[in-house]
């Protein structure tokens, strides 16, 4: 069923086939207009649909290249992280990861922070593991992305939050950045303890390591093969070993948490672009179109025109 474009067009055809396929994509990059040379931005969101300096409309599904931390200070409303909505409310935070589809809800009665940065703002500062140990908290499919606070959380929180914006708004100096960064590795490892505690995922369990690999190349691989055996292979595994990995972590088969990555990459496509169902289909490894409307209709229940009109 699975098979790459190249096989059916030739060299000039999939080119243009590919290079179309990233114009259409609505990637939002990162862009700090208070300082263009810092790599974090911190953002009230009362005032985000406000901003006459984005290059789109936050209430439209859009991908972003960097990471966003959403701190609700008051007020109730939503906030959709790829394709599921999830309710808003005083104490709610929330994680997005680069590459996620997100959207914000339009309200009059939500009021908190946005921090956002990029991968190379942590990494130089941070040692290699712990940078590592910080994307796992932004890894949706290890945890929920949202948390609700507790009230003492709540504050510890806001605390070091108001830290950032006097370093950021005010002192702005020579050490403020670096100051933002501790205070961010502060606030993240605050956050691996309330998970910590309250059982959401144990950041220390046994085949986490290799799950997280597992996750990186079928992300990167999923247009040219969903077969276990592949993703076994390129691990250096067994299939048995690997279904081991995933029901440990996930509590599901390989085979479904390769689905589960195809089903999204798919989903994303539907909405973040303009493409004909057809070049929706070859991008995703699809041999055959009538082939991709069983298997997406299979798993969602939805042909690929009803989820894009419903979304």
């Amino acid at each position: 069923m699975w098979a790459l474009i190249v096989k059916h067009l030739n060299k000039a055809e999939s080119g243009d086939l590919v290079e179309k396929m990233k114009d259409q994509t609505k990637k939002i990059k990162f862009k700090n207009h208070y300082n263009p040379n810092s790599q974090f931005d911190l953002v009230r969101l009362e005032e985000l649909f406000l901003s006459d300096q984005l290059d789109h409309s936050p209430d439209v599904l859009h991908r972003v290249e960097f990471f966003i931390i959403l701190f609700i200070e008051e007020g109730q409303g939503y906030h959709s992280i790829d394709f599921t909505n999830y309710k808003c409310s005083k104490g709610t935070l929330i994680t997005i990861r680069k590459d996620q589809i997100h959207k914000f809800f339009r309200s009059n009665h939500l009021k908190g922070s946005l921090l956002l940065f990029t991968n190379d703002f942590l990494v130089s500062y941070l040692e290699e593991m712990e940078a590592q140990k910080t994307m796992l908290l932004f890894n949706e499919l290890l945890g929920v992305p949202k948390l609700q606070l507790t009230n003492k959380d709540f504050q510890n929180v806001s605390q070091i939050i108001s830290r950032i914006n006097e370093e950021y708004f005010h002192k702005n100096d020579n050490y403020s950045l670096g100051i933002i960064r501790s205070e961010i590795h502060i606030l993240i490892t605050q956050l691996f303890r309330i998970k910590a505690k309250s059982k959401k995922i144990d950041f220390e369990k046994r085949y986490l390591k290799e799950f997280v690999a597992f996750q990186d190349l079928t992300e990167k691989n999923i247009t040219k093969t969903t077969k276990v055996t592949d993703y076994a292979q390129m691990l250096g595994i067994s299939t048995k070993t690997l279904n081991t990995i995933t029901k440990s972590i996930v509590h599901k088969s390989a085979k479904a948490f390769i689905d589960e990555i195809c089903v999204k990459q798919i989903k994303r496509l539907l909405i973040n672009t303009e493409l004909s169902i057809k070049e929706i289909a070859y991008q995703s490894g699809f041999e055959e179109t009538t082939n991709f409307y069983k298997y997406f209709k299979r798993q969602t229940n939805n042909t690929p025109e009803q989820f894009r009109t419903t979304q």
